[in-house]
């Protein structure tokens, strides 16, 4: 595939692996291994086993009639808020705690924005019995507490990040810390399409699931495998990167990758990688990212935790910079403004991040008989506070 990583971990001029001299066995270990252990076929057995007993997969793919007449063209939502844990990213934290096992591992640290991750980290950790510790910014404690008495239920422990700007980003480098002064018996399973290779090309194995199912399923419903659009909010990029996988080669279907905009691109509060970032070095790879002239990363803002990332994964640098996919920015309350018009016309409670995607529809101008599959990537039970309060705003 044109668009797979390379030998170097590199997807054209982003990816790689930058990373402390202490993790470099951790990584090299992992780089030499996990295609060996992923195309197993007793491996490829047990996952594909609980995807469908205990995730519940294949997700429905779901004819939205309403909202098709709304926006008058043919809207299909990939419903991956109906898997266990409510979201997609328990498809791959199932696949790396079979590869934690395999490599021997005790236990497992991950980061969380959302909560999502975190949730599904734990869930799965529970299902194996392995030590589970979950770092999340202090903000994002506080704004997706439902998530956080979910972890700690399920046996996690929780740690705040304090600096920063409390949110992902701090998350993510207090586990990194965290793996350096517990290298031999701690996996690190991280949530998206980031950090140093092999994880990005790993985590977007794990989740082509997706796309996988959308093609099989959109020609079950419509004779034809392939949509018009796949569009999909991308903060690090993991369920994007999942709903385009097998997409990636057929130019004819028009991948829409969403990114959150916050109170406005130009505002100083926003995470709209595509159009403030540059190239820069996060996490352990290469990738756009927000940043000052000299470097400093600049604190990203999304009302949607999970979007509230200043990078994306490096395959989406990758696809921005190729023009593969169209990468568009959503307002917070463009966001809201969706998510509301999801309930009324279709019952549907999406998570916030979710909600950018489709927002994007009101910018599309699809043809009455074009195909639009949006991945509804996690439910909203998590974002119901955040929900009600801007409701009653908007109603005094």
């Amino acid at each position: 595939m044109k668009f797979e990583v390379n030998e170097h971990g590199y997807y054209g001029n982003y990816g790689g692996a930058y990373i402390p001299e202490m993790l470099f066995p951790n990584v090299q270990e992992l780089k030499e291994k996990y295609l060996l252990i992923m195309n197993d076929a007793s491996f490829k057995e047990e996952f594909d086993l609980l995807l469908k007993d205990y995730v519940g997969r294949p997700s429905p793919l779901y004819y939205a009639s309403r909202l098709s007449v709304h926006y008058k063209t043919k809207i299909y939502l990939k419903r991956e808020d109906l898997n266990h844990t409510g979201a997609h990213k328990i498809n791959n934290t199932l696949g790396q705690i079979l590869l934690a096992k395999r490599l021997g591992k005790t236990r497992i640290i991950a980061e969380t924005g959302a909560g999502q991750h975190g949730v599904a980290t734990a869930t799965v950790c529970a299902l194996m019995g392995l030590k589970c510790i979950v770092y999340m910014g202090e903000i994002d404690i506080e704004r997706q507490a439902p998530n956080v008495a979910r972890m700690k239920l399920l046996g996690a422990e929780v740690i705040p990040a304090t600096s920063g700007s409390k949110t992902l980003k701090d998350a993510t480098n207090e586990a990194i810390r965290d793996w350096i002064n517990n290298p031999v018996d701690t996996y690190y399973i991280i949530g998206s399409v980031v950090g140093p290779h092999p994880y990005p090309d790993m985590v977007a194995k794990f989740q082509s699931v997706i796309s996988e199912e959308i093609k099989t399923q959109l020609k079950e419903k419509t004779g034809k495998e392939d949509p018009d659009f796949v569009i999909a909010c991308v903060g690090g990029g993991s369920n994007a990167a999942g709903a385009f996988y097998h997409f990636l080669d057929s130019g004819n279907v028009k991948l829409i990758a969403v990114e959150a905009a916050g109170k406005g691109v130009d505002s100083g509060h926003s995470a709209a990688t595509s159009i403030l970032g540059k190239p820069g070095i996060i996490h352990g790879s290469k990738t756009l990212l927000m940043q000052t002239f000299d470097g400093q990363i600049t604190e990203p803002y999304s009302i949607s935790a999970g979007l509230d990332y200043p990078g994306v994964g490096p395959i989406h640098a990758h696809l921005f910079e190729t023009g593969r996919a169209t990468f568009a920015s959503i307002t917070d309350e463009e966001a809201l403004e969706a998510a509301y018009l999801l309930c009324e016309l279709e019952g549907i409670i999406p998570a916030l991040e979710s909600a950018h995607a489709f927002a994007h529809l009101k910018y599309l101008n699809a043809k009455p008989d074009e195909i639009v599959v949006i991945n509804l990537s996690g439910r909203g039970d998590k974002d119901l506070a955040t929900y009600i309060r801007h409701k009653d705003l908007a109603n005094e």
